[in-house]
């Protein structure tokens, strides 16, 4: 007999709480970048005219989500009824995500950032999360996920969150930046990684050749016909085609390759072209070549 396949649905308007140090920023900007529309500490008397904007935005406000914490003070005990109220709409599909940590975890992150507790001005530290546990108990209760994050780091929250709304492990693409550049003006401040490709032979010295750039078929053809120049992009590509998806997963969102030459008109216009068609191969990326200095004369 044939099983029936179901297909997962995320959700469309998340709640983000937990105890006070477990990661709830980081949470909203990894919601943000995978394509919420995120209020952080949204009283919990407006939470439900929020989602009713959201359904009525007509699709401006596809998915979003909400941070609450113990800020909100007396106002939090009306939370679990809101939130039962959510999730029988089931057009909404309303998820609660809870965040927490080991104690000594907690402390010492709000000893490293020196910021007090939000319920220890008058007392410890310590004091102020052994409350914060206690009224946040039957919030906790009513999660969705629960998410530890005592030994998660930024980037293994941010992959976790978005598991959590399927986001695939990255929001959004990588954006790859190739750009050539002319090593007498220096090399881009933003490069990540920077190769240099004065080695391959120089179409300055040919006259007819000269008045050109690498982006000129007749330029391209002459750097590009070089054995060098094709070893090199070979390497080059298998480099980059093991690096990329590692600064994916580690939530890179930018990266400049920079290719220099002298006088960044000829041979770095010409590879830079060339590695940037052959990145695009790589899944999770896009692409953008650009020369900074081809038109120095």
């Amino acid at each position: 007999m044939a099983t029936r396949k179901h297909r997962r649905v995320f959700p469309r308007f998340v709640v983000v709480t937990g105890l006070s140090g477990a990661g709830k920023s980081h949470a909203m900007r990894a919601l943000e970048d995978a394509g919420y529309f995120c209020v952080d500490n949204l009283p919990v008397a407006l939470i439900s005219t929020f989602a009713d904007l959201m359904l009525a935005s007509e699709g401006q406000i596809p998915r979003a989500a909400v941070g609450v914490d113990i800020r909100e003070g007396e106002a939090l005990t009306a939370f679990p009824k809101v939130y039962l109220r959510l999730k029988r709409r089931p057009e909404l599909g309303a998820h609660l995500i809870f965040l927490e940590a080991d104690d000594a975890v907690l402390l010492r992150r709000f000893s490293e950032t020196r910021r007090p507790h939000p319920l220890a001005r008058d007392r410890s530290a310590a004091e102020g999360l052994h409350e914060e546990r206690r009224r946040l108990q039957a919030i906790r209760k009513l999660a969705d996920r629960i998410i530890e994050t005592s030994r998660l780091s930024v980037h293994d929250l941010r992959r976790r969150m978005h598991e959590v709304v399927g986001a695939g492990g990255a929001a959004t693409p990588l954006a790859v930046n190739v750009v050539s550049f002319a090593f007498r003006h220096g090399v881009p401040t933003d490069a990540d990684l920077v190769f240099d490709v004065r080695f391959l032979p120089n179409p300055h010295f040919v006259p007819e050749l000269r008045p050109f750039s690498g982006l000129d078929a007749r330029v391209s053809g002459y750097v590009l016909r070089a054995t060098a120049a094709g070893r090199f992009l070979s390497l080059t590509s298998a480099l980059l085609a093991f690096l990329l998806p590692q600064y994916i997963k580690e939530g890179k969102t930018y990266l400049t390759v920079a290719i220099g030459c002298t006088g960044g008109r000829h041979r770095s216009v010409a590879i830079a072209e060339a590695l940037g068609r052959r990145v695009k191969r790589v899944k999770g990326i896009q692409v953008r070549v650009r020369h900074r200095d081809v038109a120095e004369q």
